[in-house]
This record gives C-alpha cells, sequence and structure tokens, in this order.
C-alpha cells in the first residue's frame, strides 16, 4: 500500500515538475482528479484522455457532449482501467518493453506508417510518445487479465454446441439466422446487490434517453454522455454483428428492426440497454459450415526479434533466405529447417492446410494476397517476422469437426462478451474510489 502511494505522489511530483519547467501554474497540472483504491489519476492524465477521445468524437462526426459530461464519463472510463490494471499488476501479470515495441510497431503498420512517422503524427496532436506506450502497456495488461479471468473460465460443454448446431439446422428461418446488424449500444450499468431505488432509477434514466432518442437525439452523443460500456467514448458503436455472436436478448429485441430504429429498453444482469440499428444486412451463407471455405495450403519461415537478433538482422536474413529461394540455390523446406524458430521448421515449415482465421491478421493478410508457389517479402506478426510461401488453395466444405469448433468459437465469444461485463460490473463495485473532480 505504501509502495502505490508513493508512486502516486511522485507522479504528481513529476507533473509539478513538468509544469514548472513549462513556465504554468502547477496547480493546473499536478492535481489530483481521483484516487482508485491507493492510485491516483491526476489532471494532466484526464487532460491527454479527453483529447483523445474527443478527436475519436470529431472524426466519427459525432455531436459532442457538455464538456463536463464527457469529463466525467472519461474519468469512469480511466477508474475501470486503472483498477484492471492494478489487479493485473497485484497478480504478477507484467508486459515487458519488447512486447510493448511490438504492438507499437502493428499500430504503426496498420496505418501505414513507420515508428518515425506515428511519433511524428502523435506528437502533432498533442500526444506524448511516452504516454501513448504505457498506454498501449495498460491496454495490453488488460487484455491480458480479461483471458486470464474471464476468457478462459468460458466452459463451453458439447451439449451448448449441439443445441447451436440445432438452431441452426434445416427450418431454421433463414431471415433470422443470416442477417448481420450494424448496431449501436447504450448501457446503464446497475450494481451488483442494487437496491430497488437504484434500479428505478438507471430504469428512468434509459427510459429519458428513449424519449431522447425518439425526439431526434443523436444516439452517438447520447452514448459518449451516459453509457458505461466500454464502446462509449467512439458513441456507442458495435460495428457489424451476426445474429449468433449476439447475445440472445439482444437479437430478440432488434430482429423485427428496421435501420435507424432503436430498441425497447431491454433488462440484463448487468443493467438497462438501448440498441440502434445503424443498419442490417443479409449475411448469406452465415450458417455454420454451410457454405463453401476457402484453404490455403502454406508454409513459412518465422526469425523472432531478440537482443540477440535485432529487427535489421532478422529482415536481412529473410531477405537473403527469399533471394536464395527464388534464385533456386536453397530451398525453403530446407531454410525453415535450418532458420525458423516456429515448431513448423522440423516439417519445413509446412503448416497444413491453413482455414480463414486460423491465423494472425498479419499473417493472414499476406497469405491471402500470394498466388500458389509465391513467396511473400518479409511480413511482420505478434510473433517476429515471417517469410510465407502458399503451395496450393482450394474451396471445400468444412469437416463435422471444423463446424464444431466454429459452434464453440461463436458461443465463446457470445459468452465470453457478456462475462466481461459483469466481470467488470463486480471489479468496479469493490473498487474504492474517491472523486476530487471539482
Amino acid at each position: 500500500m505504501k509502495r502505490i502511494l508513493s508512486f502516486a505522489a511522485a507522479l504528481c511530483l513529476l507533473a509539478a515538475g513538468a509544469a514548472f519547467a513549462q513556465g504554468s501554474k502547477p496547480e493546473e497540472i499536478d492535481r489530483v482528479v481521483a484516487v482508485v483504491n491507493a492510485d491516483a489519476i491526476t489532471a494532466t492524465e484526464l487532460s491527454a484522455r479527453m483529447r483523445t477521445v474527443e478527436r475519436q468524437l470529431r472524426a466519427q462526426n459525432i455531436q459532442m457532449p457538455p464538456e463536463d459530461v464527457l469529463r466525467s464519463q472519461v474519468l469512469e472510463r480511466m477508474i475501470i482501467d486503472r483498477a484492471q490494471v492494478q489487479l493485473a499488476r497485484e497478480s504478477g501479470l507484467r508486459i515487458d518493453d519488447a512486447q510493448v515495441d511490438r504492438a507499437v510497431a502493428g499500430i504503426a503498420q496498420q496505418n501505414r506508417l513507420t515508428l518515425p512517422q506515428l511519433r511524428q503524427r502523435l506528437e502533432q496532436d498533442g500526444i506524448n510518445f511516452v504516454s501513448f506506450r504505457e498506454d498501449v502497456r495498460g491496454e495490453i495488461l488488460i487484455a491480458r487479465l480479461r483471458e486470464r479471468e474471464v476468457d478462459q473460465r468460458v466452459v463451453i460443454s458439447e451439449a451448448d454446441i449441439d443445441a447451436l448446431l440445432a438452431e441452426q439446422g434445416p427450418g431454421t428461418e433463414a431471415t433470422e439466422q443470416a442477417a448481420e446488424f450494424n448496431l449501436g449500444h447504450i448501457l446503464l450499468r446497475v450494481p451488483e446487490n442494487a437496491s430497488a431505488e437504484q434500479i428505478a432509477r438507471q430504469r428512468a434514466r434509459g427510459e429519458d434517453l428513449l424519449r431522447q432518442l425518439e425526439g431526434g437525439a443523436d444516439f452517438g452523443r447520447l452514448a459518449a454522455s451516459f453509457s458505461d460500456a466500454p464502446e462509449a467514448m467512439s458513441g456507442g458503436g458495435l460495428g457489424w454483428r451476426p445474429t449468433d455472436r449476439l447475445p440472445e436478448l439482444f437479437v430478440q429485441a432488434i430482429q423485427r428492426l428496421r435501420p435507424g430504429q432503436v430498441s425497447p429498453l431491454i433488462r440484463s444482469p448487468n443493467g438497462f440497454h438501448v440498441l440502434k440499428v445503424v443498419d442490417r444486412r443479409d449475411a448469406g451463407g452465415a450458417k455454420l459450415g454451410s457454405a463453401p471455405v476457402q484453404q490455403t495450403h502454406a508454409r513459412h519461415i518465422l526469425i523472432r526479434q531478440t537482443e540477440l537478433v535485432p529487427e535489421v538482422e532478422a529482415l536481412r536474413r529473410l531477405r537473403e533466405i527469399r533471394e536464395r529461394v527464388i534464385n533456386g540455390t536453397a530451398r525453403f523446406e530446407d531454410m525453415a529447417r535450418q532458420y525458423s524458430s516456429d515448431a513448423s521448421a522440423s516439417s519445413g515449415g509446412d503448416l497444413g492446410w491453413v482455414y480463414e482465421g486460423d491465423t494472425v491478421p498479419e499473417f493472414a493478410r499476406a497469405m491471402d494476397e500470394l498466388k500458389p508457389g509465391e513467396i511473400s517479402e518479409p511480413v511482420r506478426s505478434p510473433f517476429g517476422w515471417h517469410l510465407i510461401q502458399v503451395l496450393e488453395r482450394r474451396t471445400d466444405n468444412a469437416s463435422p469437426e471444423r463446424v464444431r469448433m466454429q459452434a464453440r468459437q461463436v458461443l465463446r465469444e457470445r459468452r465470453s462478451d457478456e462475462a466481461y461485463q459483469e466481470w467488470v460490473r463486480q471489479l468496479r463495485d469493490r473498487t474504492y474510489v474517491e472523486y476530487r473532480l471539482e
């Protein structure tokens, strides 16, 4: 406890020192706006997160909530994030600098930027690069914590899989099962063991939101102002979801709604929900195993980036290997056995037949762009740097085992989201919070 308090005090001293160096008033920078257990959130941190959220909302053309409302919402999100990071660290989870480096490099690659360009872009937007790295570290910590505390504890039985497959069997209404929805979501969280008065208050807030929406209020603005869901700061957008990846409560509420319509108030164990159907579309062969699937027979060479093998050396080796294989002076499988760090090295890098979704997105995108016989340029993924060769492709129906595996994944995704929301609610309820925003 004392150690954490000392760390929080150090944060304040650092902020005050920065303010002095910049000629600003220290009290405007180093003020503590909330205490989370024994940690502190400072005004500087809150202001930085506010700028980020405001940019996100403007980029999506979402009406900006009143500043005091948005500040309270952002602070509440920071409190929940801070509580999760604290729990992760207390339970021994650590994210080293190499993992953060890989994640930041992945962000740069997704935005088609080099690392220096990413840093320059962030600084132009007023975001300190060191703070950005620490935010990324926190996001990875939270993801690891969720995997351990929630995702791994979601149990899917064989009977659950049988029931899902039976739902999608002959006689199932295609219009319900094959639909995909682009949804907006507002959650008004109800604390665990809430009193009747607390429940009534949240219900009344939900009904008031519905009246505002019926009067033409902007959904994204209300989500950013009032929603307790993780996607609140992006205007409540859930994106496109097939019905089998939505809670059954949601499906029942939206299946007859047209684009632009809003659901009635939905009650779940987590609280009250409002859903807006932004758009809907026919998902075609959405039933599990109902449509032919593409498989790719591929092999690869993986070189992991380490202190002994920096990025420059990994790229040099892979480019040299690629040139030798293309020139015919070496065989891909021999190079894989000699140089690859992957478990597939002993089989010449052969991955067998790969389905869509079997590999990480960076690997999949590069693989899908190759024709049979082609070898990729070096490709970066969270695991390191790869050379990928596509041997052949085929289209076939998924095997019964594959269909059951897909069903298990669908159920896991559906239940994991619900379980995570419940877990976050419980964590927030037992977190000590002292507000000092005013």
